[in-house]
């Protein structure tokens, strides 16, 4: 690819803003906070043939936080896995560009939306290529309100026990899900500290910092690796970082003229 990480990352917000507010969906704000993180992996860091998404050699990518879908999908068409009138169906009657993930949109390995599900498969996945001798690794990016659920602790507990080195946890820690802060729904902290005892290898980041991201993605590690990535939800856009409601609302036509401009003056 010829095009610059940041490049892509604004060229993508901007198909997912318009997706938001042709569809008058929601989770703007989730998707921005993880748009860098998915940029860099489908940029600098996974294995993958998107004229071949089911190339047997691939990296595996499971993005549990599903409702954030746009951001995916814009990010897939940026990589050629479809072109931009097969997105332009999103979330209307009949498409499988559908208002959470869906694993018949090529790119996609599993449906998601129904929180604490992906880590799991993503741990049985890579137990498979382990027992195989499949040199592919196995990613799976989790928002920070879905370690609520209990299935992920049972997920991080397995991945030690079975000594998963192949599998990179991504938690983009935004601080805020869908009924307020985490801190006050349910604290996390101390949240490294937590999978070092359950032990894996844990790695803070700047979430939007891109070299950053990719460092942390491709350093080997002898344990189950998580990236711990501090993000701000609503990410690049003034009006809609920090903001609860970003999770729900969807811009009006205003609102979409000023967050376009914003991110045209930002790439240039």
């Amino acid at each position: 690819m010829t095009k610059s990480s940041l490049a892509v990352v604004g060229s993508a917000k901007k198909k997912c803003l318009q997706l938001v507010y042709e569809a008058n969906a929601s989770h703007i704000g989730g998707a921005f906070s993880v748009a860098d993180i998915l940029t860099v992996l489908y940029m600098d860091v996974l294995n993958y043939d998107a004229t071949n998404p089911s190339w047997c050699d691939r990296d595996r990518l499971f993005y549990s936080k599903g409702h954030a879908c746009t951001i995916l999908y814009a990010l897939l068409n940026e990589c050629g896995y479809f072109s931009i009138e097969m997105l332009q169906s999103f979330s209307k009657d009949g498409s499988i560009f559908t208002s959470h993930v869906n694993h018949k949109v090529p790119g996609v390995e599993l449906s998601t939306g129904s929180l604490g599900h992906a880590l799991n498969v993503a741990c049985g996945v890579a137990l498979a290529g382990k027992l195989r001798n499949k040199k592919w690794n196995v990613f799976a990016v989790l928002s920070d309100g879905e370690l609520d659920e209990g299935s992920n602790w049972e997920a991080i507990l397995f991945a030690p026990q079975h000594k998963l080195n192949n599998l990179n946890l991504i938690i983009d820690y935004n601080k805020i899900q869908s009924l307020g802060a985490v801190q006050d729904v349910l604290n996390l902290e101390p949240l490294k500290e937590k999978f070092l005892n359950f032990g894996w290898n844990a790695i803070e980041i700047d979430g939007h910092n891109h070299a950053a991201i990719k460092q942390a993605c491709l350093i080997k590690s002898e344990k189950p690796k998580v990236i711990i990535a501090h993000t701000i939800k609503g990410k690049g856009i003034p009006f809609m970082e920090n903001k609860l409601e970003w999770h729900y609302k969807s811009p009006s036509k205003e609102q979409l003229d000023m967050a376009l401009q914003i991110l045209e003056d930002e790439s240039k």
